[in-house]
């Protein structure tokens, strides 16, 4: 079962899958940083440690029911001619439920404090199902390109495995700044938005490359960061106040 262990290939293997789905985890780490937002500050720790448990144990069941996983590319049934498939159903889904959700916690952060009559609150499990549901959804493509990649299973493991640990790791970063500055949370919502109708397009047969929209996402990040940099600046140098106001 390791005997990939002593061979260049295998680890080749383990760290460009490992790279994979970190780069595939990301949208992860934003969805549960803007999910566990609503939980009081000292829970929200552990609810991102054990969304991301999750994620690990939904995408390892998934490797283990890969031969389940794969029949959801055959087709169900037929549309003006465009076959359907239980992945593009799955797709669908959960575009629209991250549209949805994206769409609704941007309302709420528009509305302002003095519209807001009593605090939602939001229960651990609630949060936890969500995570888990949409991880599956995030995990369908990687765990189909793991499987054309990778020859053994156990390389899939180890690499999920690893990914979700660096993930952990950097998850308390992105949140506490995404928490901290409110046009960061703003911009992580968009890229939900975009992610939900990404998602969409690949369930009705339009292909988007991934590519495109990591860049995208890391334009619009590198951005804000100088837009970040010009405030501060305004808030020290009434020079770049006035450069801020005309801007």
């Amino acid at each position: 079962m390791f005997e990939w262990v002593t061979s260049l290939e295998g680890w080749t293997a383990l760290i460009t899958l490992s790279a994979l789905e970190i780069v595939l985890g990301i949208d992860n780490i934003i969805f549960i940083s803007v999910l566990t937002e609503r939980l009081p500050p000292r829970r929200r720790p552990l609810a991102r440690r054990l969304g991301l448990s999750l994620a690990m144990v939904s995408r390892i069941c998934l490797l283990l029911a890969i031969s389940w996983v794969m029949r959801l590319t055959h087709p169900l049934l037929e549309v003006f001619g465009y076959e359907i498939t239980g992945k593009d159903v799955i797709l669908i889904g959960g575009g629209l439920f991250l549209l949805a959700k994206a769409t609704r916690e941007i309302h709420k952060t528009l509305e302002g404090p003095e519209e807001k009559k009593l605090p939602e609150k939001v229960s651990m499990g609630s949060v936890l199902v969500q995570v888990a549901l949409l991880d599956i959804v995030f995990s369908l493509d990687s765990v189909i390109t793991a499987v054309g990649l990778v020859d053994h299973v156990s390389i899939m493991i180890v690499a999920i495995v690893l990914a979700v640990l660096i993930m952990m790791f950097f998850a308390e970063i992105v949140s506490k700044f995404i928490e901290g500055h409110p046009t960061i949370k703003m911009l992580a919502l968009s890229f939900l938005i975009m992610v939900g109708m990404t998602l969409i397009l690949e369930g009705v047969g339009v292909h988007v490359p991934k590519g495109y929209i990591y860049f995208a996402m890391a334009f619009s990040v590198a951005v804000e960061m100088l837009n970040l940099r010009l405030r501060r600046r305004a808030r020290k140098c009434p020079a770049a106040k006035k450069l801020h106001k005309k801007s």
